[in-house]
């Protein structure tokens, strides 16, 4: 029995760690093409051009006030969530930074227009499967997809796509602001569409085709 419940454990893990590098994968390789970044990475890429942060910082800065946001939503502080989210966040939004860093050495904007717009909406594939993984997983979350968990169970019968549109309005309104700020706009472009469109979508797809056996876990104790 223990054994069969370590191996669980071990199992879920490698999901776990798996789903933060796919994540931070995808957000890198939109941020790196500059086709369209999902919206919460645009946000925070527009972000810091109107404040003197890195883009690490940014993504940061945002996570945290989702937190708070999540905080209200539930109406309690759950402290193992809020050390969850941290303990995402933080690893999340380096390894966002590290990849993209190593990724721009590839010179892929080099490449034919065509081949780097399905690169970007792979890379926010990437994102919507590793979301789909660590929330079945449901150990601990990156504030925003905690937020669409939130929203999803609570408000909308596990509606993906309705949930996925209502948390992309704040990074919208960022973007916004960013733009009457700076007069420019960075990082939205055709990925940002397909993200808009498709990501809470192909988050219920993953859900039932990319590691089908594994199941939403805990939501009683957890939304």
């Amino acid at each position: 029995m223990n054994n069969a419940r370590q191996n669980e454990r071990l199992e879920l893990l490698a999901y776990f760690i798996f789903s933060i590098f796919l994540n931070s994968l995808g957000n890198a390789l939109t941020v790196a093409l500059n086709l369209g970044s999902a919206l919460w990475t645009a946000a925070a890429v527009n972000l810091a051009k109107v404040l003197p942060l890195t883009l690490s910082s940014m993504l940061i800065i945002s996570g945290s006030l989702v937190i708070l946001t999540n905080i209200i939503i539930l109406k309690k502080i759950d402290l193992k969530r809020v050390l969850g989210n941290l303990i995402f966040m933080l690893p999340f939004s380096w390894l966002v930074g590290i990849f993209a860093a190593w990724i721009l050495k590839f010179h892929l904007t080099s490449l034919p227009l065509w081949l780097q717009v399905i690169l970007d909406c792979v890379g926010v594939s990437f994102i919507a499967i590793a979301i789909s993984i660590y929330q079945r997983v449901n150990w601990m979350l990156h504030p925003v997809d905690d937020l669409m968990q939130i929203i999803r169970f609570k408000y909308f019968k596990g509606n993906a796509t309705v949930a996925q549109l209502i948390v992309f309005t704040p990074p919208i309104i960022a973007i916004i602001i960013s733009l009457m700020i700076t007069h420019q706009i960075y990082a939205i472009n055709i990925g940002t569409l397909f993200a808009l469109l498709f990501q809470g979508t192909l988050v219920g797809i993953a859900d039932k085709l990319v590691f089908p056996k594994l199941k939403h876990r805990n939501l009683a104790t957890k939304i």
